[in-house]
């Protein structure tokens, strides 16, 4: 049956709901019940959130009606109420997190009837996406991933611009074309094409993470083109304009102008939430084309009953995802899937895996206690691309 969500922003717990407590709150109370400066050490002395797992508190000090904590974890009520410390500004909230967690939100501020979402200024946890900007909370074990972030002394590879014009898509597109460390035009080369590659660049460290792991021959050296979408939600879900512009009009130009292997096992996509559908779409409508597909977080919504959505950009995705489900093929050789379990869409990820591998698709499926976010597919991007562009370290331990 279709599953039918009610929003978390639906969701409200009451003012007067039991908070969780921590040993950091319970001492200041105890403190502050002595010493009115409390408050003040307090925040001189932690650093926020205050670790003491699985509980992380957070701390928010100024005058307020109400101050709430919005994050995005699917299966908890988004909004979640600070606790007032009495007889003071000072505003406490302990979360407790899993091991390994890692979570985006805001802080939500009442004042005389008018409600602002803000960072956490005593947080300097921050993760930057189109949108904006969240602090972020990260639970015991859960660490940035050195492989991604910039290093002195690892070759840096050279970015391309192309400009390529579409019957298509009815426009000229800017791709950008990632060419590795030591490029020979002599050598013959995989290719990855990604969607949303300029925001994989800019909010999920897509360049520093392919100079590390060619350079720690966990990689081949690849080419990479970097695409982006004019009309994001037309054009990614399910679109064949799209899939047309990638396969007939990007795809003849790259062989052109770079040495590139010829072979579909050669060849891979990638994206992530819209751009995971794009990619999968697109090698379901040209077949034997790519033989890697790497998706994060797709929205692959589907329907037992019923056609859903009518209207909107995600009935075509629907009628796509339903039809293959119906009739699954063989859409690429290797595929893998990651998604986050505090994100919506874990369920759609974890009931694609099935109907893959019964296409005779070999699947490497990976879940994170993460949400849906840029960060959470930069983490995955190691293992996705070892294990689908496996380097000479890999051929030799596998």
């Amino acid at each position: 049956m279709r599953r039918v969500r009610t929003s978390h922003f639906d969701q409200h717990e009451g003012e007067h709901a039991t908070r969780q407590s921590s040993p950091a709150i319970d001492a200041l109370e105890r403190d502050f019940a002595q010493d009115g400066d409390a408050v003040g050490r307090f925040l001189e002395e932690n650093e926020f959130p205050i670790a003491e797992a699985p509980l992380y508190t957070l701390a928010f000090r100024g005058a307020a009606d109400s101050v709430r904590l919005r994050h995005w974890i699917e299966g908890l009520p988004s909004s979640q109420p600070f606790h007032r410390l009495e007889g003071t500004d000072l505003w406490v909230h302990a979360l407790e997190l899993p091991d390994h967690s890692r979570v985006e939100y805001k802080i939500e501020v009442t004042r005389g009837g008018r409600t602002q979402w803000v960072e956490d200024v005593l947080n300097p946890q921050v993760a930057r996406d189109p949108f904006g900007a969240n602090s972020v909370v990260t639970a015991r074990g859960y660490e940035v991933p050195e492989w991604a972030l910039p290093s002195d002394g690892v070759p840096e590879g050279t970015l391309d611009e192309l400009v390529v014009k579409s019957e298509a898509l009815g426009s000229e597109r800017g791709v950008s074309v990632y060419r590795p460390p030591g490029f020979r035009p002599s050598r013959k080369y995989p290719l990855l094409i990604a969607h949303d590659g300029h925001d994989y660049m800019h909010y999920a460290n897509l360049k520093h993470v392919l100079d590390h792991l060619i350079a720690r021959f966990e990689i081949p050296g690849l080419i990479v083109a970097m695409t982006t979408a004019a009309h994001r939600m037309d054009e990614y879900s399910g679109d064949p304009g799209h899939a047309r512009f990638v396969v007939e009009e990007l795809l003849p130009r790259l062989e052109a102008e770079y040495p590139l292997q010829n072979a579909p096992e050669s060849r891979g996509l990638l994206g992530a939430s819209l751009g995971a559908v794009a990619s999968f779409d697109t090698a379901l409508r040209y077949p034997k084309t790519f033989g890697k597909l790497l998706l994060q977080s797709g929205s692959f919504a589907f329907t037992d009953i019923g056609r859903g959505e009518e209207g909107t950009p995600f009935e075509r995705i629907i009628e796509m995802m339903n039809a293959y489900r119906d009739a699954p093929s063989r859409v690429t050789e290797k595929a893998f899937v990651s998604v986050g379990v505090y994100e919506p869409l874990v369920v759609e990820n974890r009931a694609l895996i099935p109907v893959l591998r019964g296409a005779d698709v070999n699947v490497r499926f990976v879940e994170a206690r993460d949400g849906h976010n840029w960060e959470n597919w930069r983490d995955r991007l190691r293992e996705g691309l070892s294990w689908l562009f496996p380097g000479p370290l890999w051929m030799v331990y596998e």
